[in-house]
């Protein structure tokens, strides 16, 4: 019933159509808890803020930024934070676990997750980063699963992932897990030479720096959410149209990030954010069917359960309407 009520066409307004707040009228206080510090895959949600979208739609939006280990997916399902990013495989593994959580706008239509390698080896395929050379991989990650059994691991030697790019720019054998906004980007600037294969070409692709709230936050107050949504939608726009006034203030909350990496990340991930898919269906958009093919690829990894313990699609998200 909730599901029907949010979405256009079954009563109500639908999750990202929400009116414009009164003049005059009192803001709510809502937190967003980024899974991240404050960098450009974040940039639509300062861009509301600063714009003044979120206030235009009645919110006074608190945004926390994160860091590793920061537990996003908890704090939202607790009550700590009204609002969290997380990644598409998370908010499944979240809600098989039993976390009232579920998804309400997704940024990246296509995964920024990838492999980079040395351009000088001249790697025809992803799989190709598998047989030689050495990998740094955070081996628990879905996708490095996920490519453990698509691929033939022959004898490359994997080591942790590290967090940089030093090593990447020392040993000409190195690759790594990468996020196409960060890391390629460092290492170009420093001289090397990535090459980068996304994950998403190899058939995993989950939506990512989604956004989540409570399910009983949807229960209680499908206004507030359908006033976060559209607002967010509002600021992505303006953000992806002249990421500029959005990057000066990321550059003063993220003194690591200067003026060029704040612009080639932006430049970087726009592709990933506004796809065929979002000029259809508007940004944030998701579908049933990616949810559908993410969780059966979950449980075929034993990720989560599947069969009837498998969770339940339609528990998963909340689509934005089309626009």
């Amino acid at each position: 019933m909730l599901l029907c009520f949010l979405l256009s066409g079954c009563g109500g307004r639908p999750a990202g159509d929400a009116p414009p707040a009164r003049p005059g009228a009192a803001l709510t206080h809502v937190k967003l808890a980024l899974n991240w510090v404050p960098e450009p895959e974040f940039g639509g949600f300062y861009a509301a803020r600063e714009a003044g979208a979120y206030r235009r739609h009645g919110l006074e939006v608190e945004i926390q930024g994160g860091g590793a280990g920061v537990p996003v997916l908890q704090m939202v399902a607790t009550g700590r934070a009204d609002f969290g990013i997380a990644s598409g495989d998370g908010v499944v593994e979240a809600r098989a676990r039993g976390a009232d959580v579920v998804a309400v706008f997704a940024t990246f239509q296509t995964s920024p997750q990838g492999i980079m390698v040395h351009a000088a080896r001249r790697l025809a395929r992803l799989e190709d980063a598998f047989q030689s050379g050495t990998l740094g991989l955070e081996t628990g990650l879905a996708y490095v699963q996920f490519l453990k059994m698509k691929f033939p691991w022959g004898a490359v030697r994997i080591v942790p992932y590290d967090g940089g790019v030093a090593r990447f720019l020392a040993d000409p054998e190195f690759g790594q897990q990468c996020y196409v906004t960060s890391e390629p980007i460092a290492a170009r600037r420093q001289g090397g030479d990535p090459q980068v294969f996304l994950i998403a070409d190899a058939g995993f692709n989950p939506y990512n720096t989604v956004v989540i709230a409570r399910r009983e936050l949807l229960d209680k107050r499908p206004d507030l959410v359908r006033a976060f949504v559209a607002a967010s939608r509002e600021g992505w726009r303006r953000y992806l149209d002249d990421p500029g006034p959005t990057n000066a203030l990321l550059g003063r909350l993220t003194p690591a990030l200067d003026a060029g990496a704040l612009a080639g990340a932006a430049a970087a991930q726009k592709p990933l954010i506004e796809t065929a898919e979002t000029r259809a269906l508007g940004l944030g958009a998701m579908t049933r069917e990616r949810w559908q093919a993410l969780a059966a690829q979950l449980a075929g990894l034993k990720l989560v359960p599947g069969g009837p313990a498998a969770p339940r699609v339609d528990s998963l998200f909340v689509a934005p309407p089309a626009p």
